[in-house]
């Protein structure tokens, strides 16, 4: 992450601006224990979103839940995000809603549901390791959708998420396949797969190719500092590339946890610091 102030994170959003690549900023932080902590966090990005557009940036926003108050009002958390995406829209973005622990899935997507229905331009994360997804997927459909893929980063028993490394795999691919299929079946859906796994990218895009879809058929995320010369390459190649910036100040607890419930993630960050 380029900093703990909004300041740090647009400044690293505008050096990607000659690349063609777009920003996706996320202010770190999930569960709060007072509600006016939740309409704090709304009022930082309705401003966030302001600055964005003032700053000629193409970027958006991504927020959690729980960090608006899901466990304490899921009413006035419905109301933040209706509000955040309403402000979106006046700039001709999406507003995306964050996943989160397993605890929260059916909550989130029913809030996504909800939401959705007042605001077109509303994504949602969604995890490919969690087992339910793919009947997500085919839940949302209907709703013309923008959804984010991801791996999925918490710690989740094996009855509810895919263990292994090629489990996983396996079904982001399939998933991301599921939803190109949709698309050329003439589904209105943004696709959008957030990993930094090159590989996995190129089989996806190559699948892409023989249903005659554009290279911008999805889109790829990848984070801050995590393979920027592939986030180039894509971007010269002609693929829709967006960047995922995360500040503030609660960047170390949310670091330590990640490393703490995936192993995996340690060696993945180990791999980043090596020539």
């Amino acid at each position: 992450m380029p900093g703990e102030q909004p300041d740090a994170a647009l400044r690293a959003g505008a050096a990607f601006k000659k690349d063609g690549i777009g920003m996706v900023f996320t202010r770190l932080g999930e569960n709060i224990t007072r509600i006016e902590e939740a309409d704090e966090i709304a009022e930082h990005y309705l401003g966030l979103i302001a600055r964005i557009s003032a700053e000629g940036l193409d970027g958006e926003v991504s927020v959690k839940l729980t960090q608006l108050g899901l466990d304490l009002d899921a009413d006035r958390t419905a109301a933040h995000v209706e509000r955040l995406a309403a402000r979106a829209a006046q700039f001709g973005k999406t507003l995306w809603i964050d996943m989160e622990g397993s605890a929260y899935t059916e909550k989130t997507i029913a809030l996504y549901e909800r939401v959705k229905a007042r605001q077109a331009n509303t994504g949602l994360c969604l995890q490919a390791y969690l087992r339910r997804t793919a009947a997500d997927i085919q839940r949302l459909l209907p709703l013309q959708p923008s959804i984010r893929l991801v791996k999925g980063a918490y710690a989740e028993p094996s009855a509810l998420a895919y263990q292994s490394r090629h489990d996983v795999d396996a079904s982001f691919g399939g998933l991301s396949i599921f939803m190109l299929d949709a698309a050329r079946a003439g589904r209105k859906i943004r696709i959008a797969l957030g990993t930094h796994d090159v590989t996995l990218i190129a089989q996806i895009a190559k699948y892409a190719d023989t249903l005659g879809l554009p290279k911008t058929a999805f889109e790829v995320q990848m984070l801050y500092g995590i393979r920027s010369d592939e986030q180039r390459r894509l971007a010269r190649e002609g693929f829709a590339v967006r960047d995922l910036v995360c500040y503030g100040e609660a960047w170390f607890p949310w670091y330590m946890r990640r490393l703490a419930e995936r192993p995996a993630n340690v060696l993945f960050a180990l791999r980043q610091l090596l020539p």
